[in-house]
């Protein structure tokens, strides 16, 4: 999963994914600070790349 959210969003590093480590919450902050969205922005495009990813 981590090559796909690397493409989809080309400003994360892997030092972001390793933060993150898995956490919902910290991927949704993490959006928001990388990509300015708001909240219900980022739990989206979260939710979204999980879905794909379990297609």
């Amino acid at each position: 999963m981590r090559g796909q959210i690397k493409v989809t969003w080309g400003k994360l590093t892997d030092a972001d994914l390793d933060q993150v480590g898995g956490k919902f919450e910290k991927f949704v902050v993490l959006m928001q600070e990388r990509y300015g969205f708001n909240r219900e922005r980022a739990e989206e495009e979260v939710d979204r790349q999980i879905a794909e990813h379990e297609d």
